[in-house]
């Protein structure tokens, strides 16, 4: 209507109520897709993670993943629940129960539960996910809980020590950024000779790459640190301390594999089997690093070989049985962590790996499937060629429902919370100090509409309209 004027139309500014009933019907729209869309899934599974808003309200957020016979992933909100009051595993059990019914959701199909490791939610006797899964275990069901695998590997990188190398790093950094001034004339000293980055990084331990993007800032411009410094009467003599640049470096290359192998476990819909092969690679990387470095091999530490080199006169083979147990500590670090892995590693084998698997070392249940598949070369290519969920699509339902309805709940697990600290970004984007009065119904609404994958069904909306002009 009126083509040429859609400009126009779309200058005018709608009412603030107006504003807030179109969000509540798109969302309201969404909400009952997913509900639609969760009435044909054969296994789903939900993430949780809880944190407090601008109002020093608990939020509990819940996602929901789902997959139907034809092995299509849905990756949803299921809800934002508002805690009131405690927030202890039975509040939040509570919450996360009414937000399962309230959906339609059968309890027998939830096959695993993933937190973060807070007592509250992964506690062995009064932890939301244990209560959880009780009551799949009551309704017929089975779920494994699992905890966030970003989380136990950011927990298995604080066991690297060196602390006094970061103290030091972030005192330096203070002293510079703390006073304005000094700010000032470091930014300006860099652009005058050049450097490679034109500031130093501030240090935040609950951020996951704070620390190694701060240490290889600050190693790259160490040599403009000192002059600064030294202009400033105020040296830090350990940036002419060779055994101290070499902690430095070894720390910024540790740090620096720790990051890389964080990065690769972050990302939205990553299947379980995928998050377990980085962990598994990063430690066989340790092995070989281990060996590497006894042996005075410094292929995979670029900053400490630099060090090295700069420093030829200096006695650094010394330092190695000290980075060599660095390196020790944190391999028996990752080996006692990811139990929850370990305990499904042979059925994410299975799935992953079919055609490699040792028939007897399966589920009776599976094993006539896994011979007949294992036989068939077809399907062997099949495998080759195709995407995993292609290829258990393609299996005839006949023929494999079983090693189908387990590839299915391999499938649908969540191996991390990730999407759950993506989401606590936009609440603080969208509650800020500045918006403390918005609602916790329209602070869901609102985070839905911004992360569904579904598109709003408007004519359906507008059907719905009796009355199509509100008096406001």
């Amino acid at each position: 209507m009126c083509p040429d004027k859609m400009q126009d139309f779309n200058n005018i500014s709608m009412s603030r109520n107006t504003v807030v009933r179109r969000i509540e019907d798109l969302s309201a729209n969404i909400k009952l897709q997913v509900s639609d869309k969760a009435c044909v899934f054969d296994f789903y599974s939900i993430a949780c993670d809880e944190s407090t808003d601008a109002t020093d309200t608990a939020q509990l957020l819940i996602f929901l993943r789902g997959i139907d016979d034809n092995f299509c992933i849905t990756e949803e909100l299921l809800d934002l629940s508002s805690l009131k009051g405690t927030t202890t595993g039975k509040d939040m059990f509570e919450a996360v129960s009414d937000s399962i019914d309230k959906m339609g959701l059968q309890w027998e199909k939830l096959c695993g539960v993933t937190t973060d490791g807070a007592p509250a939610m992964a506690g062995e006797r009064k932890g939301m996910a244990s209560m959880v899964c009780s009551k799949v275990q009551e309704s017929g069901g089975e779920t494994v809980k699992m905890h966030c695998i970003i989380h136990q590997e950011a927990l298995c990188a604080k066991i690297v020590g060196l602390s006094d190398v970061m103290n030091t790093v972030v005192k330096t950094v203070n002293t510079i950024r703390a006073r304005g001034l000094n700010h000032r004339q470091f930014q300006a000293f860099l652009s005058e000779v050049d450097a490679e980055y034109g500031d130093l990084l501030y240090h935040s331990e609950v951020r996951w790459l704070s620390r190694g993007a701060v240490l290889h800032r600050f190693f790259s411009l160490r040599s403009e640190i000192d002059t600064f410094l030294k202009e400033k009467k105020q040296p830090l003599n350990e940036l002419s301390d060779p055994l101290w640049l070499a902690d430095l470096a070894f720390l910024v290359d540790l740090t620096d594999h720790l990051n890389r192998l964080n990065k690769s476990l972050q990302g939205k819909e990553q299947l379980v089997t995928q998050l377990h092969a980085h962990m598994r690679a990063f430690c066989v990387k340790l092995c070989l690093f281990e060996t590497q470095l006894r042996n005075f091999n410094l292929a995979h530490f670029p900053m400490l070989s630099e060090i090295k080199s700069a420093y030829s006169t200096a006695n650094l083979s010394t330092k190695m049985g000290k980075y060599v147990s660095v390196i020790t500590s944190l391999k028996t670090e990752f080996s006692q962590r990811f139990q929850d892995f370990a305990n499904i590693e042979k059925e994410m084998k299975l799935f992953s790996t079919p055609f490699l698997m040792n028939v007897e070392e399966v589920e009776e249940s599976l094993q006539l499937e896994l011979i007949e598949m294992q036989c068939d070369d077809s399907l062997k290519n099949q495998h080759q060629l195709l995407s995993l969920p292609d290829f258990y699509r393609s299996l005839e339902k006949a023929k494999f429902p079983l090693m189908r309805r387990q590839a299915k709940r391999m499938m649908s697990l969540f191996g991390s919370t990730y999407i759950c600290e993506q989401m606590f970004s936009l609440l603080t984007l969208n509650k800020s100090r500045l918006r403390t009065k918005m609602t916790d119904s329209h602070l869901c609404d609102v985070l839905r509409i911004s992360t569904t994958k579904f598109t709003p069904d408007l004519p359906a909306i507008l059907k719905s309209k009796a009355q199509q002009h509100y008096s406001h």
